[in-house]
């Protein structure tokens, strides 16, 4: 990854013997060893995270891997934020490869899949819902980064969403809603609507 080796040290140094203990009603309890995590409130605690996702990724070689979506002519087969992951294919079995190869690598660095928490969804039917013998659920829509995606690229549910959510938020008087829509419904309402594909229906 590159990192210098004198900073390498400090993370190490730093990581090394840490310790922790739990305040309760009746004091504290007994010191014990931490040894997994990165630390809860460290302004590098997320730069950490990311470099431990980013080396799982290149070490699977998902941006040399042929599979993927193309966008401009551009190979597309992943989207991460934070610890949400996203994988991309044109068919199972290229979803297939690239799961596995992010699978392997990352319990080689000790990460397990969640397969609770691992939802497929495909534009067409699909075959086999299994990774290595459990079975992962198939969704036709779910949230992804505050905007619901569904499995037809229709956006009037996510429009019909937004709206709803516009309208919860501004549960207040006439005058007071005039004064803060602007301010509090158009930004719920309109997040992300450039990428939308409007019909005559949702003008």
């Amino acid at each position: 990854m590159g990192l210098p080796d004198h900073l390498t040290c400090l993370l190490r140094n730093l990581y090394a013997g840490q310790e922790a203990t739990v305040r309760t009603g009746h004091g504290t309890i007994d010191w014990f060893q931490i040894g997994k995590g990165v630390r809860q409130g460290c302004i590098l605690s997320p730069c950490l995270f990311n470099y431990y996702a980013e080396y799982i990724m290149r070490n699977a070689g998902l941006e040399e891997a042929q599979a993927g979506i193309k966008i401009a002519g551009r190979n597309i087969n992943n989207l991460r934020y934070a610890d949400d992951t996203t994988l991309m294919a044109e068919s199972e079995e290229e979803l297939k490869s690239l799961l596995m190869k992010v699978k392997e690598e990352s319990e080689k660095l000790g990460l397990k899949l969640n397969i609770q928490k691992t939802k497929i969804m495909a534009s067409g039917p699909i075959t086999s819902r299994q990774i290595d013998g459990e079975t992962v659920e198939t969704v036709s829509d779910f949230i992804f980064l505050g905007s619901k995606i569904t499995a037809d690229g229709d956006c009037s549910h996510e429009i019909k969403r937004r709206l709803f959510l516009g309208r919860k938020v501004m549960n207040i008087t006439l005058p007071t809603k005039v004064h803060l829509a602007k301010a509090m419904v158009f930004p719920a309402v309109m997040y992300g609507c450039e990428s939308w594909t409007v019909k005559k229906a949702e003008h």
